[in-house]
This record gives structure tokens, sequence and C-alpha cells, in this order.
């Protein structure tokens, strides 16, 4: 361990590599707080050089990698394993020039989301992707994690928006592929192939990003309906009738009261409904008259300006915040087809009770939170519940945040054994000795 630690601070020098336990305890503990380890060290390089020489230090001293963004994954998936060192990637925070023909920048992976929103203002594009977590996710773990947020209805997931890819391998070689083109039929989709694997295949340090166009205007508006049913029925009909709707947000009763006593929220409507779900929109011009027909005359809250739409953003960007403060939540992120969302919902709220439950998500594309608060945190039974429901439903285990350690021994549920054998070979053959991540996903 001496000589490893050495190494390291030869590489990264002393001041980064932290040992002392209370420092390590950050980086070590899972966000819902419910998942923790133990490293022998934290890492913080640099530069991309300085990665590759701290993976070539950790593989010649055989101590396993686990790569860091802003650590705020659900599912295990930067926790450490003992002996393990922590790559923290916080310290990569370069932003390449917008490049305005194109509509494309080049960042490094430990620039948060909130700080390429800052870099690229006024250059008249934006990126696409948009989640709660903007201020601490890291460009490097969205990529890692494949991450969805608000507004993957209109602009995709992070593989969507990824056009290239810079990454330490095992044997400390780094590939680049950084060139921006769109259309590259030259071989394997190796972006494709990072994007979402957990750093388990490799330490991503750079990444091309596809921007796009800042819409003229915006809105937002908050709709009160009867059940699961009627809101999934209605974010169709907003697909189909109203013109550049980019997110479509649903939470649940428990969900608005929660805002109002944790957050100090006032009420959305003047009574609460069952489901209250969010149309965001955006483009040349506000489809006032068409979301007026779609409104009806269901209670609703609408707005246009800014400070009015972050107002309404609240209520749902801040339900991860809210239930944290009521206790430490099973946080299963899952996809249900469309089609079979609603009746999941009744048939979830069975298997949980008589625990709290918080029902929340994105209901353009299927992904809802299944939160649970009051089995103890090692208690397995309800997660194993849930996503044994979800897989009988036709869905994905896990929508966001990838399998990490947490959902690993329900994989099988979603994943045939030949899928799972190919997943074993890349795996092997990028990686053959385990160094990255051990015991994520696989």
């Amino acid at each position: 361990m001496t000589a490893l630690l050495d190494g390291l601070r030869n590489v990264v020098g002393a001041d980064h590599v932290l040992t002392d336990p209370q420092v390590r305890a950050a980086y070590e503990t899972d966000w819902t707080r419910r998942y923790r380890g133990e490293s022998l060290a934290v890492v913080r390089p640099a530069s991309t050089q300085e990665v590759a020489a701290v993976v070539g230090t950790c593989r010649a001293h055989g101590a396993p990698v686990v790569p860091q963004g802003g650590n705020t994954g659900l599912v295990a998936g930067a926790v450490p394993t003992p002996g393990s060192v922590v790559l923290s990637l916080r310290r990569l925070r370069g932003v390449g020039p917008v490049e305005p023909i194109s509509g494309q920048v080049t960042v490094e992976a430990g620039v948060t989301l909130a700080e390429l929103a800052a870099a690229v203002d006024g250059s008249g594009w934006e990126f696409g992707v948009d989640l709660g977590a903007r201020d601490s996710a890291t460009l490097g773990g969205m990529v890692a994690t494949n991450a969805g947020g608000v507004r993957v209805v209109r602009h995709g997931s992070m593989r969507a928006n990824v056009l290239g890819v810079e990454v330490v391998l095992a044997d400390g070689s780094v590939v680049a592929h950084l060139d921006g083109l769109v259309k590259d039929n030259t071989g394997y989709d190796l972006s494709g192939l990072f994007c979402g694997s957990e750093g388990t295949l490799g330490v991503v340090t750079r990444a091309r990003l596809r921007l796009v166009p800042v819409p003229r205007q915006r809105y937002v508006v908050w709709m009160a309906c009867g059940s699961w049913a009627e809101a999934v029925g209605l974010a169709s009909d907003a697909r189909r009738r109203l013109d550049g709707v980019d997110g479509l947000e649903a939470v649940d009763a428990a969900g608005l009261a929660l805002a109002e006593e944790q957050l100090g929220l006032p009420p959305l409507f003047g009574r609460r409904p069952e489901v209250a779900l969010l149309v965001a929109g955006a483009g040349d011009d506000l489809p006032s008259e068409q979301v007026g027909e779609l409104v009806g005359d269901r209670a609703n809250v609408a707005a246009t300006e800014r400070p009015d739409r972050e107002r309404l953003w609240a209520y749902r960007e801040r339900q991860t915040e809210a239930i944290a403060r009521v206790g430490i939540p099973h946080k299963l992120d899952v996809t249900l087809p469309l089609a079979e969302l609603a009746a999941f919902t009744d048939a979830v709220r069975a298997v949980t009770a008589p625990h709290r439950l918080h029902l929340f998500g994105h209901l353009g594309d299927g992904n809802l939170h299944v939160n649970v608060v009051g089995p103890p945190a090692n208690d397995l039974s309800v997660d194993a519940a849930v996503l044994q429901l979800v897989a009988e439903y036709g869905g994905s285990i896990s929508a966001e945040h990838g399998i990490g350690a947490a959902k690993r021994q329900w994989l099988h549920l979603v994943r045939s054994p030949e899928e799972l054998s190919v997943f074993r070979s890349i795996k092997h053959a990028l990686d053959p000795t385990g160094l990255f991540n051990p015991g994520v996903l696989l």
C-alpha cells in the first residue's frame, strides 16, 4: 500500500491523494445513503495523461479502480470495494469553444451540467439533456450511465447526444475519437459502447457533445388528473397535438403533499389531484390555443417567464430532495411500456404496502421513479418485489443510473443468458483483469 500511495502521489501530487477516512467518506457513500464502501485512497487527477498514469500505477500494484464523477448515482455504481482506489474526475474541468456552425462542443469529464450550460450561454446553442441534479452531475458520469433526464422525449438520452469520446483503457492507453462527424460508418461505434458502460470498460475523460438551438419561447403547464391512466393518456395527446414538447413529467398526490410539507412550497392546486402532469414545450411561438384545447376544463397552472417556470418545475425537480428528508429511500428507477404504466402503479402499491410510496417520473418515455420509504436500508425484499413486478409488466429494471452493484442480482430478469455472455466477452476483451469497477453490472 505504501508503494501504491507513493506512486499515486508522484503522479498527481500529495494534495490530491486523499487518505483521511473523514475526507474520503464523501466519496465512499452513495447519494441515497443506502450504500457505503471503503477505499485505500481517493485520487484526483487533473488531465487525461494523469488519469492514464493513475490507471497504470493501480494496475501495477493490483488495486482496482472505481471511476467517479459527481457521485449522484443511485445504484452503488461508484461506491468503492475494499482495497480499491476511487478515481475522482472532478478536476477535469475544461470546456472547449462552441463550434457555431456545427453546434458542437468538447468537454472534459468533470464539468457539471450547470457549468456546461453557463459555458455555452449566449452562443445560440444549448445542451439537449437536462436533469434536476445539474449542479453536481458531471458530464463524464452522465456519459458513463447514459443519463436521460427531463427532455428525453424530444432530444433523447446521452447516447443520442454524444458524438465522440476519449477513454483511458485498462492498459493505460488512450482511445480518442472526437471529430464530431454526424455520419461516420467506419466500424464499431465506440462512443455508443462506452456510453452506458458504467465505468466497467474504461474511464471517459472527454466527450464531444451535440448541441441544439436555443428556442425563442418556453412554457410550462401543470394539469390535474384523476388517475395515472388519465395522465398517461393526456401525455400521449400532448405529444400528438403540440409542437415542440420536450418535457412530460408526473407527480402523484403523495409527492405534491411532500413538496408542501418538506419544502414549504405553496399548494399547486386548490384541491390536490391524484396525479399532476407537467407539460413543457419550446419553440418559436407559444401554442396557446392548442394548449388550451389540451387542458380543457382541468385545473391547471401555467407559466412562460423563466422565474415562474422554475417555480413550477420545483414541484417535480425537488421530489428527490423532499423524499430524502423523510427517510432513506429505496429508489428504484424503472421503465414500463406506456400502455402498462397505469396498471403497474396500482400493482406496485400492493407489493410495497405498508411502506410509504412515492411515484413520479417521465411520461414521455415510460420512466417511473419508484421511491419506497420505510424498509431498512439493507432490506432488499421490497427491491426484489418491485423489480420482479417490472419484469412481469414487460419493463426494464433500470431506465437511468444503470445497474451498478445494487441491481446486479436482478439483471437476469431483463437480459437473456446470451446477452449476458456477450456483456462478459466485451468486458474481458477491454478489461481482462477486472481492473475497473469490480462488482458493477457483472
